[in-house]
C-alpha cells in the first residue's frame, strides 16, 4: 500500500480544510440555531447551509465522492482523508454534496439507473437540488437480515403496488426530499432468499406514502433531515421505476452498503480526531485542584490512548479503501467489515473520553461532542450491527484459515 496520496487528493485536502476553517466552523452555532428554529422552517434546509453549498459548488468542491463523468475521479484511498476533514462537522459533508444517504442513492442511480431514471433523479441530485431517502429498515423485523423484509412490491399490470412499514428513512422529513428508494419483496416464493427482494423508486408525494412520525436517536430529532417512520399504503408507481430488475434488490443493497460503510468510517475518524484536539485544548486550559487537567496522569493517558486508537482506525480505514480500489468491493469485504466493527466503537470511546474531560460542557450543546457521540453510537447499528459484521467476518476467516479475502 502506498501511503502517499495523489497530488489531486492533497490539493483537495488543502482546499476542503481551508473551506472548513473559513466558512464552516465559524457558523456551526448559526446552523444549529436555524436548524432548530421550529415552526414552518423546521424541516427546511437552513439558509446558512444553502449559502455554503452554493459557495462550495462555485469553488469546485462538489460531488467529490463520485468518480468518472460525475466527479473528480478520486480513488477511495484518495477520498478518505478528504471525507475525514468534512466529517469533523456532522453536517459538513452536506456542504459539499457528499452526505449520506444521498451519496449512496446517487451511487446506485449512477451505477444501476436507466437513462430516464438518471435524467429524472440523478441529475438534480448531483446539482444539489433535491434530497432522497433509502427506505429499507422495518420496525417489525430484524432488518440486519435483509431476507426478513416484509414490505410487499407486487406487480399489477403496468404498475407496482407497494405495501409496508419502514423506519429510519434518513432525510425523508426534509422538504427537499423528493425521492424514496424502497426495498421490498417482489417474489417471496423464489427459491433463493437473496433474489426475492427488489428496489423501486417512489416519489415522496405519491398517494399512499404516509409519514407517521420522526424517530429520535438518543433524544436527538436530527431536524432538518429526520429519520421518519413511513407507511406505504397501496402506493402505485410505474414499472419503469424498478431499479435494475426484479429480484436484484439484495444485489443493489450490497453494492450500496459496502462503500457507504467505509464512508461512515472516514467521517467517524474525523469526528474522533476533532474530539482529541478539543480534549487537548480543554486539558491545557482547564484548572482543577490548583493545576491544569493536563498535569493529571489519567488525563494524559486518556489523550495518548485516544490518539493511538484513532491512528489504528485511520490506517484500517485506509487499508480497506486501498483494497477496494485495487481488488474491488467484494474482495475487500473483510476489511470493510473490520473497519465497520472497529471505527464506530473507537469513535464512541474517544468521544466519551473527550466528554468526560469537558465535564458538564461536554454534555451540552456548547461543543459538538454530544451530537458526535450520538452519531458514533448510531453507527454501531446503522448499516449493520457490530454482531452481524463480527459473525460474517469470523465465518469468512474460519473458511480461509484466517487468510484475507481474495479477489
Amino acid at each position: 500500500m502506498d501511503f502517499e496520496h495523489s497530488p489531486r487528493s492533497l490539493e483537495l485536502q488543502h482546499q476542503v480544510a481551508a473551506f472548513m476553517d473559513a466558512h464552516v466552523y465559524p457558523v456551526e452555532r448559526e446552523f444549529h440555531a436555524q436548524a432548530k428554529a421550529g415552526g414552518s422552517a423546521r424541516y427546511q434546509q437552513p439558509p446558512v447551509l444553502q449559502r455554503l453549498k452554493a459557495l462550495a459548488r462555485a469553488q469546485g468542491l462538489w460531488n467529490l465522492f463520485l468518480s468518472g463523468e460525475h466527479g473528480p475521479g478520486l480513488s477511495n484511498l484518495d477520498y478518505a482523508p478528504v471525507k475525514e476533514i468534512m466529517g469533523r462537522v456532522l453536517w459538513g459533508p452536506e456542504v459539499f454534496n457528499c452526505a449520506a444517504p444521498n451519496v449512496g442513492n446517487m451511487e446506485i442511480l449512477a451505477r444501476f439507473g436507466t437513462p430516464a431514471q438518471k435524467a429524472r433523479w440523478l441529475e438534480p441530485m448531483l446539482a444539489g437540488e433535491l434530497k432522497s431517502g433509502f427506505s429499507m429498515t422495518e420496525p417489525e423485523v430484524a432488518s440486519s437480515d435483509a431476507t426478513n423484509i416484509r414490505c410487499e412490491i407486487r406487480r399489477d399490470g403496468d404498475e407496482y403496488v407497494i405495501n409496508g412499514r419502514k423506519w429510519y428513512t434518513s432525510d425523508a422529513m426534509n422538504e427537499a426530499c423528493q425521492l424514496l428508494i424502497v426495498m421490498g419483496k417482489s417474489n417471496p416464493e423464489h427459491p433463493s432468499p437473496h433474489q426475492q427482494q427488489s428496489m423501486v423508486l417512489v416519489p415522496k408525494d405519491t398517494p399512499g406514502v404516509r409519514i407517521v412520525r420522526d424517530i429520535q436517536v438518543l433524544g436527538y430529532d436530527d431536524a432538518p433531515n429526520g429519520h421518519p417512520e413511513i407507511v406505504y399504503d397501496n402506493v402505485r408507481v410505474p414499472v419503469a421505476n424498478m431499479l435494475l430488475g426484479e429480484g436484484r434488490g439484495f444485489e443493489i443493497a450490497q453494492a450500496r452498503l459496502g462503500p457507504g460503510r467505509i464512508h461512515h468510517c472516514m467521517r467517524l475518524v474525523g469526528c474522533a480526531q476533532r474530539a482529541i484536539e478539543l480534549m487537548c485544548r480543554r486539558a491545557n486550559h482547564r484548572i482543577a485542584f490548583g493545576k491544569p487537567l493536563a498535569e493529571q496522569g489519567s488525563v494524559r493517558e486518556d489523550i495518548a490512548r485516544s490518539w493511538c486508537e484513532v491512528e489504528q482506525a485511520r490506517l484500517l480505514t485506509l487499508r480497506a479503501a486501498d483494497k477496494m480500489d485495487r481488488e474491488g468491493n467484494k474482495a475487500a469485504k473483510d476489511l470493510i467489515a473490520a473497519a465497520k466493527i472497529i471505527v464506530p466503537a473507537m469513535a464512541c470511546q474517544v468521544i466519551d473520553r473527550a466528554i468526560q474531560i469537558h465535564g458538564g460542557a461536554g454534555l451540552s450543546q456548547d461543543t459538538f461532542l454530544a451530537e458526535a457521540y450520538t452519531y458514533a453510537r448510531f453507527m454501531r447499528i446503522g448499516d449493520g450491527p457490530d454482531q452481524v459484521h463480527l459473525s460474517a467476518l469470523g465465518k469468512q476467516l474460519l473458511r480461509t484459515d484466517g487468510r484475507p479475502a481474495q479477489a
